[in-house]
């Protein structure tokens, strides 16, 4: 890092810094502002250099040295302020004191810096590595030797002088020269005497090792040996690294310099190489990330880190929005980590992707360039949980845009071939992906998304799971459908005539697996191309479980003209199905294109029990079809006694109720009202209808219901059965009303 001064300050300000971002380091370039420039002049902003892999960002100084320095301050700031103190100062000051003197020891924190200075000179490819590394396990021994030496020479010097002789250099002799009086021997044979002594006695070779004489210095010999043992260790550890050339150092330098030759042989550029080299570099950097590290570790195991690790990205990515735990568990185990630096092209513009990558940290940004001469168009910057280069994967496309790092970033990439494995278990998940891959897209990208070998792929699994899943609930094979539900299959889906499992199973009377897929939230009203619904199937085909099993569930017979349904009953006379329609809840007065209601059409042709049973299921005796005649009519000109008899005890049975219901609302009962706004033969699906309290005249009660349901051509109010209200007191409670024209009862 340096700084640079770029405009000279007349004020005490702070001032700015301008940093220039280039991937070997950062410069830094201070800024103060002039008088008149504003303080606030320079904001934090960043901006791309014409050289695409520097990038210029002005920021306030306080800011950087905020941001800077963090880490630092965190880390080994303290450490290091102790080691910049004047202990020998603060010694003297403090009388000599001996404990004071021990602090002096913090000053070896500052052994770190030349083992960091050490690991760039390795990673320097432009040195010899093995000169390097020799040179520093010669520096590690002479400074561990030089320490033990001075540590012997203080251990002697602790004694007074009348005891110099309990010393190990106060004992020796060498020859006829003996260091009896060792404080009057020059300091340069002092400390050649004991730096002699340490390193003899570091190499251990038998011969002139140090003696111990008193107890401080016995002490410090057994730790000095043991310690020795460690540093020989690695001395010949370290040295048998070189003669086998296995370090990961040495490696990524032999990978380097032939990265160089091959570059040089096809002239491949001074960009170009650049890129490379520092690619290379950042993956030995970050060489701990690899999946390399854990390579002997179980699968299992390493699955089980890779969801840890990689999950929680994966989930936040729009593209996998709304698909299954299982899903995404099994991308996070498929990812792996890469690094990219600024000005890295991930993606070229116009070629086919084969990698899916995901941004976990770092931004990245697409980019066009229309024609050879025009300038790049930024479109969209892509950060953490974006995904890149998903419509090339997935729709086998070219990429639309050049895809390139803007700042040092973390990526998670798929290959495709894996992703295309994982759709093809969890197809349905692909569906989700594609819907979330279409929105917002334009109608183009949209068609050829849809044209896709992905899409049809999907679509094709989903056809064939839909067969299968129709196939297990006509068979009644509850374990089967459950197992391909269980599998990603959607028990909601319909096969080419729309039929969906549900009408399967209560077309044959499968009773657990229609609670089964009730159970699942299945549409249970779904129509089939026929018009048929679950209940309908059900009821056709006699199967009475089921059908009340679908009605406590609330399904309905979508039966699109109820009188004509139940007219056809009638004319076949089958007696068994017609109990059914109507125990399921279809009005046993709707009329038919006619306004002839079953019972006018069993009248008419004798049918004595079908008559009971309508009549038992509330059939109205005074409904009029399009002649004005009512069943009891049809049943005089058919001329069968018993059922004439009938028709008139009903007549009389539903008069005298009519004439209590009237009663009850004379004695002060309010009743209510349903007003529907269309004619009695529409659609049930068609009706708008009000709830009203019956007023006192009919003409309130239309201008009421007029006005509730925005209706200005109904003049008139009938009941359910076609015939016209004329008084309020003719109205029951709770009974169907519809506001209709006057002109219509004639037709």
């Amino acid at each position: 890092m340096q700084v640079v001064p770029v405009v000279d300050s007349i004020h005490s300000d702070m001032g700015d810094l301008l940093l220039l971002l280039h991937s070997p380091g950062v410069w830094v370039f201070q800024r103060t502002p002039r008088k008149s420039v504003p303080t606030g002049h320079c904001r934090p902003n960043c901006f791309p250099h014409r050289h695409r892999r520097s990038l210029f960002c002005c920021v306030s100084r306080r800011s950087f040295l905020l941001h800077g320095l963090r880490p630092y301050l965190k880390s080994r700031f303290l450490v290091d302020l102790l080691g910049c103190f004047p202990w020998d100062a603060i010694y003297k000051a403090c009388g000599r004191k001996e404990p004071v003197r021990y602090l002096l020891w913090i000053r070896l924190s500052r052994a770190l810096r030349v083992t960091e200075f050490f690991e760039k000179l390795e990673k320097d490819i432009r040195l010899n590595y093995l000169f390097t590394r020799i040179v520093k396990l010669l520096v590690v021994e002479v400074y561990c030797t030089h320490t033990a030496a001075c540590i012997f020479y203080y251990l002697a010097t602790t004694l007074p002088p009348w005891e110099e002789g309990y010393t190990w250099i106060g004992s020796l002799k060498m020859g006829d020269y003996s260091y009896a009086h060792f404080r009057g021997i020059d300091l340069w044979t002092r400390y050649i005497t004991s730096l002699y002594f340490a390193i003899v006695t570091m190499a251990t070779v038998g011969y002139g090792e140090i003696h111990a004489v008193n107890t401080k210095e016995m002490i410090f010999v057994m730790i000095y040996v043991s310690f020795d043992m460690i540093l020989g260790a690695y001395l010949l550890g370290n040295m048998a690294a070189l003669i086998v050339k296995g370090s990961k150092t040495e490696k990524f330098r032999d990978k380097m310099a032939d990265l160089i030759k091959y570059m040089n042989r096809n002239r491949l550029g001074k960009r170009i190489s650049k890129e490379i080299k520092d690619h290379v570099r950042l993956q030995y950097e970050s060489r701990y990330n690899e999946s390399s590290v854990l390579q002997d570790i179980p699968a299992s195991i390493r699955a089980k880190i890779s969801q840890k690790l990689y999950e929680p990205y994966i989930r936040g990515v729009p593209l996998f929005r709304g698909c299954s735990h299982e899903f995404i568990k099994q991308i996070a185990i498929k990812v792996h980590e890469e690094f990219f630096l600024p000005g890295e092209v991930i993606m070229e513009q116009g070629s086919m992707a084969d990698q899916l990558y995901f941004v976990c940290h770092g931004k990245v940004e697409e980019v066009r360039k229309p024609e050879e001469n025009e300038t790049e168009e930024s479109l969209l910057d892509l950060h953490t949980y974006n995904s890149v280069g998903e419509i090339s994967v997935l729709c086998n496309i070219p990429v639309p845009y050049t895809v390139q790092v803007y700042e040092l970033s973390r990526l998670l990439r798929i290959d495709k071939q894996a992703l295309v494995e994982i759709l093809g278990i969890y197809f349905s998940d692909g569906r989700v992906i594609i819907n979330n891959l279409l929105e917002g897209r334009e109608s183009s990208l949209r068609s050829k998304i849809l044209d896709s070998d992905i899409t049809l792929n999907i679509a094709k699994h989903e056809s064939e799971l839909t067969m299968r899943l129709n196939c297990a609930a006509h068979d009644g094979d509850l374990y089967r459908l459950s197992r391909i539900i269980g599998a990603g299959a959607d028990p909601s889906r319909t096969d080419y005539d729309g039929r969906s499992p549900l009408h399967l199973a209560a077309s044959k009377g499968h009773g657990d697996i229609t609670v089964f897929l009730i159970q699942r939230g299945v549409e249970i009203n779904a129509r089939d191309k026929f018009g048929s619904t679950a209940l309908l199937e059900a009821v056709k085909n006699g199967h009475d479980h089921v059908a009340s099993l679908l009605m406590e569930a609330g399904a309905l017979l979508g039966i699109d003209n109820d009188g004509t349904c139940l007219c056809e009953a009638v004319s076949k006379r089958d007696l068994d199905y017609l109990r059914r329609l109507l125990d399921s809840g279809i009005n046993p007065n709707s009329k038919n294109y006619d306004f002839r209601t079953p019972l006018h059409l069993a009248a008419s042709e004798g049918l004595f029990p079908i008559s009971v049973l309508l009549l038992e299921a509330g059939a109205s005796v005074f409904a009029v079809d399009r002649w004005g005649r009512t069943p009891l009519d049809e049943a005089r000109v058919g001329g069968n006694k018993n059922l004439i008899k009938l028709l008139e005890d009903a007549q009389g049975s539903q008069l005298s109720e009519f004439s209590t219901s009237f009663g009850k609302q004379d004695e002060g009962q309010r009743v209510r009202c349903r007003v529907f706004a269309s004619d009695p033969r529409s659609l049930k699906d068609e009706r708008r209808k009000v709830v009203l309290w019956v007023p006192q005249s009919i003409d309130e009660l239309i201008n009421t219901a007029k006005a509730q349901l925005r209706v200005s051509s109904a003049n008139c109010v009938v009941s359910e059965d076609g015939a016209k209200i004329l008084d309020t007191d003719m109205i029951s409670d709770g009974q169907k009303l519809f506001l209709v024209r006057e002109s219509t009862l004639s037709l």
